[in-house]
């Protein structure tokens, strides 16, 4: 497979997985189990301990898994700098991260700023996001994303928190670049107990559910 910028990947296969577990028993293996399902695009987060272990495990095996692995919930420059030199192609985080931003910028890595509010989004795109987080996307709806569209109709936005397979195609009918897909394909629980087969099942219907008419 030929590698993909991270917005190339994300705008090809309009999903990006975000996992957060207590534990990964083999970061490859999920990858793997994704990528099954369909489901390329991973973002490993900072609230899983021991992270940058499984980026560095990932990252190994993306050529094999077929992966575009990111990392999630960056707060700090310190942080972006040890994602980035762990393997990372791209950068989350859940609010307005100068010190981040500037790391991601400065290395040539995307980040995708969080932001809730229209001035929020405008800081976002002047820091130089390349792509906007709406989070939390499920206390707003698809339609406060189409909204946003109206005055920044050339900004990538990216909605997480709530998405579903149940709405995930809504949100992309809205003008999402891509939705991220959490607990419902990445259930905790699952992730640590290893539970492969189940999450490529989980995938697989959420990228079957992505696809459908809206």
């Amino acid at each position: 497979m030929t590698e993909l910028d991270p917005l190339e990947a994300l705008h090809r296969d309009r999903v990006l997985a975000v996992v957060r577990a207590p534990a990964i028993p083999d970061a490859a293996d999920l990858c793997q189990a994704l990528a099954d399902g369909g489901i390329h695009t991973v973002e490993l987060t900072f609230t899983t301990p021991d992270v940058l272990t499984h980026v560095r495990r990932a990252a190994e095996a993306a050529g094999t898994t077929g992966t575009l692995l990111g990392v999630g919930t960056v707060l700090t420059g310190d942080q972006a700098r040890a994602a980035i030199d762990a393997g990372a192609r791209f950068l989350v985080t859940p609010g307005l991260r100068p010190e981040v931003a500037e790391v991601a910028v400065r290395a040539g890595v995307p980040v995708f700023l969080g932001a809730f509010t229209p001035t929020e989004v405008a800081q976002a795109v002047d820091l130089g996001s390349a792509a906007v987080k709406l989070f939390p996307a499920g206390q707003l709806g698809p339609g406060y994303l189409k909204d946003l569209r109206g005055p920044y109709p050339s900004v990538q936005l990216l909605p997480s928190g709530g998405v579903s397979a149940a709405n995930a195609a809504d949100w992309l009918a809205a003008g999402a670049l891509a939705v991220c897909a959490g607990t419902s394909v990445v259930p905790p629980t699952g992730v640590a107990d290893g539970v492969w087969p189940e999450i490529t099942r989980r995938a697989g219907e959420f990228v079957t559910a992505l696809h459908s008419p809206a």
